[in-house]
């Protein structure tokens, strides 16, 4: 009798590393997570030791939980930071426009027996264009290493046939331009999580919002949607610094300079979006947002508010999804590793 077939995904981020077991007809089976990522390989000066002994922890685990034997692995997928210069193995960026397919035939599988036993497909990131940047185009030019198989797993849940805008906020939010045959044209990416971070903690404004962001629980749209028009008016810095003046003479508390100080961060990236040269969403563009709350939510309602587009829909994942899994299942597929 034929041993059952599984897959081996790997999504290697900065400061984190996970790993995922899954069936080959797509059922995420577990998971395992280390706090080592490329930023060590770059700490220890370019030798990456400590990621390769953490992927292999990660993988060697996965198997021996779920009782299978890497005769059972059919394949092991790595995408994200993983595939850079500091990572397991460099792989060059994709030119936009690039989809499933091309993501596919631009994996590079290498065989690295210090991590595993069975070869690794490499998963190449996409960069906007293939052309030469200098002073007068370099803001037209961006790029991701794990944000394109995010993207293919949205693209596939929610394609329409128009073109699409995925958002996928964090602290370093992608903005992924989309076309309507379903492949990737850009992106544009904002420190919009690291700007809040530091003006929430390092600045005069930290003990104003008591050090904290805004939870779920104490979203507040109006307050976000007034820093963002107060940001718009008089811009991010007296903005943020009226977010004091807010706390000490109006009477908010912590929960509603927090809301305010989000939404006047935020103005950043619909600025961006409508200025940028890296991607050129129109109005009839189908957005769909993807991420943590409540920021995910807060950009919705920004969005919603502005009326630049004209179809907006926020898609909440459940608890333990993998976008990242799921779209490196995605190329497995084209690349004829499962049916």
């Amino acid at each position: 009798m034929e041993k059952r077939q599984y897959l081996l995904t790997v999504d290697g981020g900065t400061t984190n590393t996970r790993a995922a077991l899954w069936t080959t007809e797509g059922e995420l089976l577990d998971r395992c997570g280390t706090s080592v990522g490329v930023r060590d390989t770059a700490m220890d000066g370019g030798d990456n030791s400590r990621l390769c002994q953490a992927v292999r922890d990660c993988l060697i685990g996965l198997v021996e939980r779920g009782g299978i034997g890497w005769d059972q692995v059919k394949a092991i997928l790595a995408s994200g930071m993983i595939t850079s210069n500091v990572g397991l193995t460099e792989i060059p960026h994709l030119p936009a426009p690039a989809g499933v397919d091309e993501l596919a035939r631009g994996a590079v599988m290498v065989d690295l027996p210090q991590v595993a036993p069975v070869p690794i497909h490499f998963i190449p990131g996409v960069k906007n264009t293939g052309a030469a940047i200098d002073l007068d185009n370099f803001e037209s030019m961006d790029m991701m290493r794990g944000e394109e198989v995010e993207a293919i797993a949205l693209i596939q849940r929610c394609r329409t046939g128009r073109p699409m805008l995925l958002v996928l906020p964090g602290s370093h939010s992608k903005f992924v331009g989309v076309n309507a045959q379903g492949q990737i044209t850009g992106c544009l990416t904002s420190i919009t999580g690291e700007l809040l971070s530091v003006i929430t903690k390092d600045t005069i404004l930290a003990d104003a919002v008591e050090r904290s962001f805004v939870d779920e629980e104490h979203y507040n749209r109006e307050m976000m949607l007034l820093g963002y028009e107060t940001a718009q008016r008089v811009g991010l810095g007296r903005a943020c610094f009226s977010g004091r003046v807010m706390k000490l003479f109006a009477g908010q508390d912590h929960f509603a300079v927090a809301n305010y100080l989000l939404g006047c961060v935020l103005e950043n990236d619909l600025k961006a979006l409508q200025g940028s040269q890296a991607i050129h969403p129109g109005a009839d563009t189908h957005v769909v947002i993807a991420g943590k709350q409540p920021l995910s939510r807060a950009i919705y309602d920004l969005l919603e508010n502005s009326g630049c587009f004209a179809h907006v829909e926020e898609v909440r994942l459940e608890a333990g999804t993998s976008l990242s899994g799921q779209g490196c299942l995605l190329v497995a597929r084209s690349m004829g590793l499962i049916p």
